[in-house]
C-alpha cells in the first residue's frame, strides 16, 4: 500500500511536476538530516588538528578558544565548502534518480506566470527591511556571525563570498526543493509551508541563540521563501529572492570597514546607523 510517504507514481514519462516529486517526505527528510550531519561533522573533521595542536604546536584546551582564533575561524568558514558540495550531490542523487531523471526541471527550475524576477527581487529587499527593524527593535547579544566577520578580512569575505555563491543554491534545492514539494503531497500546502519554515528556522537557533531579534527575523525570511515556492509553484523564484537577500547583506559585510571608516567623520548618529545596518548584515545572512 502506497503511503505516499517514501515513494510517488513515476514521473518520469511526462514533463515533471515540482510539486509532485518522484521523492516521499522520508527520503526528503533523510537529505535534511544528512546535511545536517555533514554541517557539524566535516567542520569538526577539518578543524580537529588545528584544535590538538594549534598552528604553533601549542596544545588548544577548549574549543571556546576557537572563536578567537582566527586561524581557526577561517578553518570553519572554509569547511562549508565541502559540505555544500556533498549536500548537492545528495540532492542531485535523490531528485534525479542518479542520473535518470533531469536535474532542473525536476526541482521546478524555471519563472511562473505569477512570479517573475522583478517580483523576488522585491520581495527581498521588504523581507530584509522588514527582518531589519525587527531585529533593531527586539535587540539581542552579538552571535558568533558576529565574531566570525570581526576575526579577520579573510573570514569576513569568505563568509560573504559562500553566503551568496553556495548557500541560497544548496539551502533552496533541501528546503523548498526536496521538503517542500515532499510534504505538500501529503500534508497540503498550508502545512508543508509551516513545516519546511520551521526546519529551516530550527537549523539557525542554535547559531543566533543569544539574539532572538535575529532568530525572530530569520523565521519571517524562512517563511516568506516557502510561501514563495507554494504561490509560484516554482524553486527559480526562491533561489533568486534568497541570493538578493544574502548578497545585499555580504556587499555590506565585505564592505564594512569602509562604511565604518566613513561613517567616523560624519558624527556619532551616523556612526551609530552604519554599525546597525552592518550588524543587521552581518546576522541575517
Amino acid at each position: 500500500m502506497d503511503t505516499g510517504l517514501v515513494a510517488a507514481p513515476d514521473a518520469s514519462v511526462a514533463e515533471p511536476d515540482p510539486d509532485n516529486p518522484p521523492w516521499g517526505v522520508v527520503t526528503a527528510m533523510l537529505v535534511w538530516a544528512g546535511s545536517i550531519l555533514l554541517l557539524v561533522f566535516i567542520p569538526s573533521l577539518i578543524i580537529l588538528p588545528y584544535i590538538l595542536y594549534g598552528h604553533t604546536g601549542a596544545r588548544i584546551e577548549n574549543t571556546g578558544q576557537l572563536l578567537n582564533d582566527p586561524v581557526a575561524v577561517l578553518l570553519s568558514v572554509l569547511s562549508t565548502i565541502p559540505v555544500h558540495i556533498l549536500t548537492l550531490g545528495l540532492v542531485w542523487a535523490v531528485v534525479t534518480g542518479l542520473g535518470k531523471r533531469p536535474f532542473w526541471r525536476t526541482l521546478g527550475w524555471s519563472w511562473s506566470s505569477n512570479v517573475g524576477p522583478w517580483t523576488s527581487i522585491c520581495a527581498a529587499v521588504v523581507v530584509l527591511v522588514a527582518g531589519g527593524v525587527l531585529t533593531w527593535m527586539v535587540g539581542g547579544e552579538p552571535t558568533e556571525i558576529d565574531q566570525i566577520v570581526s576575526s579577520s578580512t579573510a573570514a569576513r569575505i569568505s563568509l560573504a563570498l559562500l553566503a551568496t555563491l553556495t548557500a541560497p543554491l544548496v539551502e533552496e534545492t533541501v528546503y523548498r526543493g526536496l521538503l517542500y514539494s515532499a510534504f505538500q503531497r501529503v500534508t497540503g500546502m498550508s502545512w508543508a509551508i509551516v513545516i519546511v519554515a520551521f526546519l529551516f528556522a530550527l537549523v539557525h537557533v542554535y547559531q543566533y541563540r543569544h539574539n532572538l531579534g535575529v532568530i525572530a527575523a530569520i523565521s519571517i525570511f524562512s517563511l516568506s521563501l516557502t510561501f514563495m515556492r507554494a504561490y509560484s509553484g516554482r524553486l527559480l523564484p526562491c533561489y533568486v529572492m534568497h541570493l538578493v537577500f544574502n548578497g545585499l547583506q555580504s556587499l555590506v559585510i565585505v564592505f564594512e570597514p569602509y562604511i565604518q571608516r566613513g561613517g567616523s567623520s560624519g558624527g556619532e548618529q551616523k556612526t551609530a546607523i552604519i554599525q546597525t545596518l552592518t550588524h543587521l548584515a552581518q546576522n541575517l545572512s
